[in-house]
């Protein structure tokens, strides 16, 4: 995949929607200054609504696409599946369209997996779309806080490796682009045990949104 890139973080400031009179957070470089004011917040009316997570990477390849079944997969275990929508993308589009990586695949399918997802670069737009963005690595964080148009977008980006209990000394999910099988076996095991503890946390936080 080669080193990935860090982008400079927007300075943000406040200005006053046209639509509705009401101040928000910008980005000097946003080109629109209009907003919907309840586009991430839930109504009452909508709170059983499945809580929507987006797993990022680099390239949507390896670690997220991985992310993204294993999460689905221990939701489905868990009689749970109903009350979220997963997907993933990557900060780098140059392999939009494709496959995971061979290498991901198979190591994935060994344990039950069939990554069907193609890979896809995130955009601004997923921010209205998503509840909840988990970034495998602070570079993939730095960029996704840099993409998120307003501050309480910027809310939802957390780090995946926050849900880690078994690797005390991992503070990132490795890029197992360049590893050999080992690599991709080390991200798979982070990855059912980080998913296992974020399925915990979400369903927590949706009890409380229910209070």
């Amino acid at each position: 995949m080669g080193p990935p890139t860090m982008l400079p973080l927007p300075l943000f400031g406040t200005k006053r929607c046209r639509n509705c009179g009401n101040s928000f957070t910008f980005a000097p470089d946003m080109h629109a200054y209009t907003h919907n004011p309840h586009t991430n917040i839930r109504s009452r009316a909508d709170r059983n609504a499945p809580t929507a997570v987006l797993f990022v990477c680099l390239g949507n390849i390896c670690r997220s696409v991985a992310a993204q079944h294993v999460f689905e997969a221990v939701c489905e275990a868990r009689g749970v599946a109903d009350r979220f929508f997963a997907d993933s993308a990557g900060t780098y589009g140059g392999h939009e369209g494709q496959q995971a990586d061979p290498r991901m695949r198979h190591a994935a399918a060994q344990r039950g997996y069939n990554l069907t997802h193609r890979a896809r670069q995130v955009r601004a737009a997923d921010f209205s779309r998503f509840d909840v963005v988990l970034a495998m690595d602070d570079s993939n964080r730095h960029n996704l806080l840099r993409l998120a148009p307003t501050l309480h977008d910027q809310q939802k980006v957390r780090r995946m490796a926050d849900y880690l209990t078994a690797f005390p000394t991992y503070d990132y999910v490795p890029d197992p682009y360049y590893e050999g099988a080992e690599g991709f076996e080390l991200v798979l095991d982070m990855l059912e045990d980080g998913c296992a503890r974020l399925c915990d946390q979400l369903l927590q936080e949706r009890e409380e949104n229910h209070k």
